[in-house]
């Protein structure tokens, strides 16, 4: 009686199953990854801590022009992508292109800001307790005309103002908690 015996390429009980078509995935979005690279102008690739064969074969991709020639170096850089950890590649990509996380929850809390202050008047006390700072004159006149834009129907310039200000006194503020 045979007892205990493995079939050699199962895997084991510590590691994890991944699919074919995952692992296919995976490839694909590293390489589309590579290309993104590519497409970065050398300021910007020279500020991602690359490993010198990456970044040389990115480099080299740009200046090849035959399509199966770059077909080829794209698919090298793909492979290249795989001893990479591209977590902070996709983070500094993110920030290059104004999508980071934390420009998108910054945003998000002027936008609750501006409509917090348009609605209620209440709100300018509690925004001048979180940013001490901020010039509540001018915020309450923009409020204020911005209401006025939506009840008349004009093109919302007040609107705009009081988002753009409301954004940079948020993002130079103290980080307490946004309304909501």
């Amino acid at each position: 009686m045979i007892t205990g015996s493995k079939h050699p390429t199962a895997p084991s009980v510590t590691e994890e199953f991944v699919s074919k078509t995952r692992r296919k995935r995976e490839m694909q979005e590293l390489q589309a990854l590579g290309e993104r690279l590519v497409t970065l102008n050398a300021e910007q690739l020279g500020t991602l801590d690359l490993p010198e064969r990456l970044h040389d074969a990115i480099v080299e991709a740009r200046r090849t022009t035959a399509f199966e020639a770059r077909r080829r170096q794209m698919q090298y850089i793909g492979r290249l992508m795989r001893e990479v950890d591209p977590a902070p590649i996709r983070e500094r990509l993110a920030a290059f292109d104004g999508t980071s996380v934390a420009d998108t929850a910054l945003l998000h809390a002027a936008e609750r800001w501006r409509e917090r202050l348009i609605a209620e008047e209440t709100a300018f006390e509690e925004f001048a307790a979180h940013y001490p700072r901020a010039d509540l004159q001018r915020l309450r006149q923009l409020a204020r005309n911005a209401r006025k834009e939506k009840d008349a129907a004009t093109p919302p310039r007040s609107y705009r103002e009081l988002f753009r200000m409301v954004r940079d006194i948020v993002g130079k503020g103290p980080s307490l908690p946004s309304p909501d």
